[in-house]
């Protein structure tokens, strides 16, 4: 009779073991459930109630197909590689839910030549550049001085400001900016017209990492909840 070395048994057991193992795993951390699990950090705020689904789609192909075709291009037989198990986040996924007419610095701007030393310093062509998710923050630029890289020449004509902005300029006091102005100009607020009365800088710190919204809550355009996102989806899908 044939008789098993107990070490080679040992090691069939073992591996049988680990495939069942992480296929039981694998099975578990693709529910829904286990979403909070698998995600790399929490949801940026405002996002909380979203699932990875809104953002993180399906890579085309199966797992065998996206590992074939990435083996392809690692040895050149391809000339680009595929997404693996899910896409890329691009700015067209935040757009999905952002996309606002009356943005004052809409990110496709960012694309054209008289731009291209700017974000070579701040990539303001995708949104994730400033909202990095999974970091629970609305902001995620180390410093709000970001208006340097465009507005060195500004001149403002019958300049409401104490402090003129051509002063503020010179002097490089570029977080006054957004102590008057948000980014993007979709908040209904008065903006100051004295220094000393535009925001405090460690008001809008607090708001950048998740805090109350300073310039206050009327806004012209308000950003698509995820029902209403999986509504838009599915109208697309049945077109």
């Amino acid at each position: 009779m044939f008789k098993v070395n107990p070490l080679r048994k040992r090691q069939i057991i073992g591996g049988v073991f680990g495939l069942l193992l992480g296929g039981f795993i694998f099975f578990v951390l693709t529910l829904d459930a286990s979403e909070k699990y698998v995600s790399i950090g929490p949801m940026n705020t405002g996002h909380s109630d979203m699932s990875c689904v809104v953002c993180h789609a399906d890579a085309k192909g199966n797992l065998w197909q996206q590992v074939q075709s990435n083996i392809s291009h690692s040895f050149g037989f391809r000339k680009t590689g595929v997404d693996f198990g899910t896409k890329d986040v691009t700015v067209d996924n935040c757009l999905q839910c952002h996309d606002r007419p009356n943005d004052r610095h809409p990110s496709y701007r960012f694309s054209e030549p008289r731009f291209s030393d700017a974000i070579k310093v701040i990539d303001a062509t995708t949104c994730i550049t400033c909202h990095s998710e999974h970091h629970e923050e609305r902001v995620s630029v180390p410093t709000a001085d970001y208006c340097m890289n465009c507005h060195q020449d500004l001149e403002v004509e019958n300049d409401p400001l104490d402090i003129s902005h051509a002063m503020l300029i010179a002097k490089e006091e570029w977080t006054t900016c957004i102590q008057c102005h948000d980014f993007h100009g979709n908040h209904k607020y008065e903006v100051a017209t004295r220094l000393k009365d535009t925001i405090p800088m460690l008001t809008i710190e607090k708001y950048f990492q998740g805090g109350a919204d300073p310039y206050g809550d009327d806004k012209k355009y308000i950003g698509l909840s995820e029902l209403e996102w999986l509504e838009q989806f599915k109208n697309k899908i049945n077109k």
